[in-house]
């Protein structure tokens, strides 16, 4: 993550030089002393600072607003753009403070105080967390350690005397301060992987040049707090091994003499000392192999593996879902991956990513309603989306999400469209929807129903401009009710004997549960049930509605006729009477 990391690999890819890195520092022009106790040198082994009188901020030169430009980053002025640039350069973040701002004139690294605050650069008031590691002044928190600056020592227009920092701070504290606190910034990115220590001087003395150069300041002062900074680690390599595991043959003097070009000494036999940046990622003779390896690797033959035998096949969960996603590629639907992570929710994360990304969803509709949103933003038309997804609902035990698989769709056109591709659904698994009727807030009111696994309607116009419609199943519920393997029976030749049965029942009966019944009581003769018609009105009575249903009978032997149905209707008329007080209307 620096300029240099590139040049350096860059070196020994074409075995050219690399340039050294900085160490001639300008003349000190005083000897003020800089006063900086580090208080928990484990999470900071290495702090340098310097100062500097007589410092003029202004505007950077072209050269450095232009090469920060080209890197992503906006120039703000002369001293925070040097602080950039080395950052840039070197890949060791640097700060600066307004040294008059300092109470005491002095800089502690601690950890926060219980109940302490601290109002970062970005102006936000941050409750800081005893475990976070700050740099302090002798009163209050001025800044959050390798994340951000306070923003009341920040350098401006005002200010004429900088204390410069160049630190060393430890990754995983600085990663959980910045989870803990949402913020994530080029300095955090870098620390939490790990920087080295020893490109702590490097970094002080490059900005120091730039910062007398640029802004005529005086350097007057100077002091590097240490701890234990890590000893370069000696590790053995058998020459052997790195052309056993690569399959190529790499001479033992070809290995060492990538392994110098960047940066390891020594030899196999006494073993090669690991150079500081690469201390946290080579602990191992296989990741000695690796660095010889990734030299290597255009040189190795591309050949397939041999495979003796091939054999397995998908679960039954799996071809289920592969079912449903062909159905609905089949009926024109464009499948889409939309993030797990919404504004808001019932399970909130306790460390959101962002005030986006602040919860887990509940159902996939919203999602898909602003995958609908965009495409219709570009111009696209006759959209229809689907996704089968995991969707995360208060757990039983409130502790973890009780995580469903769902599958959802949305389709411009209306209810009609969204309803035809869930009977295809239903249809390839084998199952009867069942509908009933339901109101929903999303959904257009009249236009909603309601499956045993979920729903299907019109989306509410103040969702989205237009006709939509919309769909959500549980297809965990799904896989439960379909069947193992679907079993073939053989047409009857003969005519079937259809009716049609109405019954008066109470309005919170189900449609569905009256169909059961129904095919209960209708024997092996009845062969289907469909509703057709549903009323509400005076004639019926209030709480109540009438329900029509379409049986049909028939038998694979002979033509039944009227008298030959007739018990099977009247046990269905006495099974729904006697189950839900069902009068027959006709």
């Amino acid at each position: 993550l620096s300029v240099y990391g590139i040049a350096r690999e860059v070196a020994a890819l074409f075995g050219s030089e690399l340039r050294e890195l900085p160490r001639d520092d300008p003349p000190r022009a005083g000897d003020e002393p800089v006063n900086v106790q580090v208080e928990d040198l484990d999470g900071c082994p290495r702090y340098v600072g310097r100062l500097f009188r007589d410092v003029a901020i202004a505007e950077s030169p072209v050269w450095l607003k232009a090469r920060l430009r080209a890197a992503g980053v906006r120039s703000i002025s002369n001293v925070v753009d040097v602080t950039n640039y080395v950052m840039l350069a070197l890949g060791s973040p640097l700060h600066a403070f307004d040294y008059e701002t300092l109470k005491g004139g002095v800089v502690i690294v601690r950890r926060a105080r219980a109940g302490e605050e601290l109002r970062t650069l970005d102006g936000n008031l941050r409750k800081l967390d005893p475990a976070d590691l700050v740099i302090a002044d002798a009163e209050r928190a001025i800044a959050l350690a390798g994340i951000m600056g306070g923003a009341e020592t920040e350098v401006g227009e005002q200010t004429t005397s900088v204390l410069l920092e160049a630190a060393n701070f430890e990754p995983v504290g600085i990663l959980q301060s910045s989870e803990r606190h949402a913020l994530r910034t080029e300095g955090s990115n870098r620390w939490e992987k790990g920087v080295d220590p020893y490109v702590a001087g490097a970094a002080a003395t490059l900005a120091t040049q730039l910062i007398v150069e640029l802004s005529g300041a005086r350097w007057t002062g100077h002091v590097d707090v240490q701890g234990t900074l890590p000893e370069r680690q000696s590790i053995r390599l058998r020459t052997e091994r790195t052309t056993a595991v690569l399959g190529l043959d790499v001479p033992p003097d070809e290995q060492s003499e990538i392994l110098h070009r960047i940066g390891f000494e020594g030899d196999p036999q006494s073993g090669f000392l690991v150079p500081t940046w690469r201390a946290r990622d080579v602990t191992r003779e296989i990741d000695l192999i690796e660095e010889v390896a990734r030299f290597r690797l255009t040189d190795i033959p591309f050949t397939l593996p041999r495979r003796d035998a091939m054999f397995g096949r998908l679960t039954r969960w799996q071809r289920l879902r592969r079912l449903i996603e062909d159905v609905l590629a089949g009926c024109g639907f464009s499948e889409a991956y939309t993030p797990s992570f919404v504004a808001e929710g019932d399970i909130s994360l306790p460390e959101p990513l962002s005030t986006e990304a602040a919860a887990l969803r509940t159902t996939l509709l919203g999602s898909l309603v602003e995958a609908a949103r965009h495409n219709v933003a570009v111009g696209n038309s006759d959209i229809a989306l689907f996704e089968l997804a995991r969707v995360y609902l208060t757990g039983s035990d409130g502790d973890l999400p009780d995580e469903r698989w769902h599958v959802a769709g949305i389709v411009e056109g209306g209810f009609a469209d969204a309803k035809w591709a869930v009977e295809q659904i239903y249809d390839a698994l084998k199952l009867d929807p069942g509908y009933e009727r339901t109101e929903e807030p999303f959904l257009h009111p009249g236009k909603a129903a309601r499956t045993g696994e979920g729903w299907v309607g019109e989306l509410h116009p103040a969702l989205l401009e237009g006709v939509w419609g919309a769909f959500e199943l549980d297809v965990d519920a799904l896989a439960a009710r379909a069947p193992e393997a679907a079993e073939f029976e053989e047409v009857s030749p003969f005519p079937e004997v259809r009716q049609d049965l109405a019954f008066i029942v109470g309005d919170d009966v189900p449609s569905t549960a009256l169909a059961v019944a129904i095919r209960e009581a209708g024997g092996t003769e009845l062969r289907d049930v469909t509703v057709f018609d549903e009323y509400r009105g005076e004639q019926i009575g209030a709480g109540k509605r009438s329900i029509a249903f379409r049986v049909a009978f028939g038998s694979p032997e002979r033509t039944l006729t009227d008298e030959d149905v007739a018990p099977r209707r009247t046990a269905i008329v006495k099974a729904l009477a006697d189950r839900f007080g069902a009068d027959l209307r006709g």
